[in-house]
């Protein structure tokens, strides 16, 4: 089944490496899609406000956040984002380091749709977001966006 429709992607990722390799893997995505990097918090909500440089967005398919960020943590992101009307319907996937288990509870509790830990092992990482690849925007329907 292939599926080649446009997907909106917001990453919200502050390693300057991660955010690199996950474009790297993006692009060679079977699937088309545009991505765009939100370097902090702050920048993300911006971008989801439709504030400043952002005015003319468009209201990504999915958004993949990490919990440990500048400015504005991901746990605060992902709960603004399943509070407002506007935003709730979007499917945050947290892309992070952490394998505490209170984050994965607490990303969970505040309408996480998935928990992945970042392998440190750069093979595993690829397959890792091929595998969302093939899961999110192959078999996943997802909702159109509402702004």
């Amino acid at each position: 089944m292939e599926n080649l429709t446009n997907f909106e992607i917001l990453l919200v990722e502050d390693n300057p490496a991660d955010a690199r390799l996950i474009v790297e893997v993006f692009h060679g995505f079977k699937i088309k899609n545009h991505l765009t990097i939100a370097k902090d918090g702050a920048e993300a909500m911006d971008y989801l406000n439709k504030k400043d440089k952002y005015q003319n967005r468009i209201c990504p398919s999915i958004i993949m956040l990490d919990l440990n960020l500048p400015k504005k943590d991901g746990r605060e992101i992902l709960k603004e984002i399943k509070q407002d009307e506007n935003l709730k319907h979007i499917p945050v996937i947290i892309l992070t380091t952490s394998s505490d288990d209170n984050d994965i509870k607490n990303s969970y509790t505040n309408y996480a749709s998935a928990y992945l830990t970042k392998p440190a092992n750069f093979d595993e990482f690829i397959g890792l977001i091929q595998s969302f690849e093939d899961f999110w925007f192959k078999w996943v329907t997802l909702p159109k966006c509402i702004d």
